[in-house]
């Protein structure tokens, strides 16, 4: 990430170009996050899954995961995040130790603002005198783009063996089954989201959009297998430049930013698991409850981070943003945490599938967007083998 957003942002000659492209990626990524956390809450008001559990079923998860470990730890991530005070965001943004951040997923944000830092600065000291580290750069990211070729080719085993250790580690059937309502409405909303993908991707691309699913595939299932947008970032930018034909310049500003800020399918998840919630413990909500979802989880979704299990962080601090009984709380996480990892890796899926949608939008209104040019892993084998 670091190698290439240095190389995008060196190779811009221009920093009004580098304002031009942020403001268009921020606002692209607010507006699908929004349109995405509607879409949860008109499909949680009209099929109002929570009305169908039962209050022993209720009894049945509070006692079995209440005490869990994971949900404890959840909660206590949601209140040291809470008690922070209002700008600890830009705060947290600024890294300590740069080389510290790079070494931990969940500091993506703090990765990109040291490397949009030094881009930056190596655009102010001139062309000449940056020409060097620009060299090291742009042939640490060949290097690195070359491995993630190789990592690829095993790719469909680790996602084999990463599957199946989901699935023989599910919670009790019977658990999942008084859930499957609730987990159908969360995917009908995900589902929903990558048809809008789909429908942006064809109006303004003016590609079809199963060329476009095609293309992003690879990172799919990679985002499905680990959910995490951070752990699949360098094949989404891989697919994203090589087989789809966006710009390195985009594609390595507009996906690291989306791998943080872009969390549609996780925001869409808050929304539907929130209202669940109420409706399963008897608490109405308002309409201006509601928008606060909106407002809460647009916000929350901008400094989550991309890694498996942050969307249950998520949900405490939009569940309390509601005035959400604090005794309930681990309650309502015992609710949901059974189907959590499965809806975990759909949403990472369509949060993936948004940044590509993206970086795709902001290329061609720049005119960024040219011809796939693909590189395999065996490319200079020839000439290292006799």
């Amino acid at each position: 990430i670091l190698a290439s957003l240095i190389k995008g942002i060196s190779d811009l000659k221009d920093i009004a170009k580098f304002r031009n492209m942020g403001l268009r990626t921020i606002v692209i990524y607010i507006a699908t996050t929004v349109i995405a956390i509607s879409i949860g809450l008109v499909l949680v008001n009209v099929f109002e899954p929570g009305e169908g559990i039962s209050q022993q079923t209720i009894d049945n998860l509070s006692a079995t995961y209440e005490g869990n470990s994971n949900i404890q730890g959840k909660l206590a991530t949601a209140a040291a995040q809470k008690d922070a005070g209002p700008l600890q965001a830009l705060v947290d943004m600024v890294p300590s130790n740069a080389v510290a951040a790079m070494s931990n997923n969940s500091l993506m944000l703090q990765v990109i603002f040291f490397a949009i830092f030094l881009g930056i600065s190596m655009l102010l000291i001139g062309e000449k005198r940056a020409q060097p580290l620009k060299d090291f750069f742009d042939s640490l990211n060949d290097v690195v783009l070359k491995m993630v070729d190789l990592i690829m080719l095993f790719a469909p085993f680790a996602v084999f063996a990463l599957l199946a250790t989901v699935v023989v580690t599910s919670d009790d059937p019977e658990v999942l089954l008084a859930l499957l309502y609730y987990a159908l409405t969360v995917v009908a909303g995900l589902i929903s989201m990558i048809v809008v993908y789909c429908v942006i991707f064809a109006l303004y691309v003016k590609k079809s959009p199963l060329w476009f699913l095609k293309q992003i595939a690879p990172a799919q299932l990679l985002a499905f297998s680990t959910s995490s947008s951070a752990a699949t970032l360098p094949v989404t930018m891989e697919r994203v430049e090589e087989h789809m034909g966006v710009e390195k310049e985009v594609a390595s500003f507009v996906l690291p930013v989306g791998a943080t800020i872009n969390m549609d399918g996780t925001s869409l998840y808050q929304a539907v698991a929130a209202v669940f919630v109420c409706q399963a413990l008897g608490i109405d909500l308002s309409l201006s409850a509601q928008l606060t979802i909106v407002l809460t989880a647009l916000l929350a979704s901008i400094g989550s981070a991309a890694v498996p299990g942050a969307g249950m962080v998520m949900l405490v601090i939009v569940l309390e943003s509601i005035d959400f009984p604090s005794d309930l709380l681990p309650v309502a996480l015992a609710l949901i945490f059974a189907v959590d990892r499965p809806l975990d890796m759909l949403r990472t899926t369509v949060n993936v599938t948004g940044d590509a949608t993206v970086a795709s939008v902001v290329a061609k209104s720049l005119g960024k967007f040219g011809k796939p040019k693909v590189k395999d892993w065996d490319d200079h084998l020839d000439n290292v083998t006799s």
